[in-house]
């Protein structure tokens, strides 16, 4: 072997080396770094303060508009592209390049890849994943609408960063999750700590601002920041009926012509 060769392979087995160790500070690191930020879940009170409590944040935000709010569409971290029928209950669903229109009460809908129409298990994946994508999506969007639903459980806790935790032992994708609310000014939240199936770490720290109103005059928050990510979800409107929100065609006439089929 040559002199050249030689110490090329000695460069090479330094460069190799010190990959490795970078790449094994790295996960010591982020171990670290997820076990600094892992928290265990509270107890709560639960009782009639919490519900009071809960009520008072749905009036911050103005529940009521939200339930006037017959029609809304947003950009999820520019992931997904929703418009969401909510007086029927059907769901257009975007991402890459395919599109799901979705009976979100049947779970039944038309899947199209690429322009194409979509069929069998194929479509059975894009009208599973579509409703993956809304259940999360949706509930970035406007998750205090859900604070009674079925299913729930509301605490108070105490503590300088204590909050109103609601727990959702049924709906979704993923029951069983937690969420500790901190509230501001007025009762509007400023953040929540995360306690889902989906994060890595336990009690993760979420900030809830950039909050904008529908034209309804319900309040959405369009940024969120945490220690793992930033979330915003952007062209977000609203309106009273679909076709406010969308004049001309049914986006959903598909969807509707299939219904109308198997009846």
């Amino acid at each position: 072997m040559s002199t050249s060769t030689s110490k090329k392979s000695s460069w090479a087995r330094r460069l190799g080396l010190g990959c490795l160790i970078l790449l094994t500070l790295a996960l010591v690191g982020g171990c670290i770094t997820l076990r600094v930020l892992d928290k265990p879940r509270p107890q709560a009170e639960v009782g009639p303060q919490a519900d009071a409590t809960a009520e008072r944040m749905m009036a911050a935000v103005d529940v009521e508009a939200w339930q006037r709010t017959g029609a809304v569409t947003w950009d999820f971290g520019g992931r997904q592209q929703h418009l969401w029928d909510r007086q029927r209950q059907l769901s257009r669903v975007r991402w890459g390049d395919h599109e799901v229109l979705l009976d979100l009460t049947t779970r039944r809908g038309v899947a199209r890849t690429g322009g194409e129409a979509v069929e069998g298990a194929a479509a059975d994946e894009l009208l599973e994943a579509a409703w993956s994508h809304w259940c999360n999506d949706s509930f970035w969007l406007n998750p205090i609408a859900k604070l009674f639903d079925d299913g729930t459980e509301r605490g108070l806790v105490d503590g300088e960063e204590g909050g109103l935790l609601v727990t959702y032992s049924s709906g979704g994708v993923t029951p069983g999750d937690a969420y500790l609310w901190q509230l501001g000014e007025n009762d509007l939240p400023t953040a929540w700590r995360m306690w889902t199936q989906i994060l890595p770490v336990d009690g993760v720290r979420a900030s809830w601002y950039d909050w904008i109103d529908l034209d309804t005059g319900a309040k959405v928050a369009t940024r969120h920041k945490t220690p793992l990510f930033e979330l915003v979800l952007s062209d977000v409107r609203g309106a009273a009926t679909l076709a406010e929100l969308e004049p001309g065609d049914d986006p959903f006439s598909p969807l509707t012509a299939l219904s109308a089929d198997s009846e």
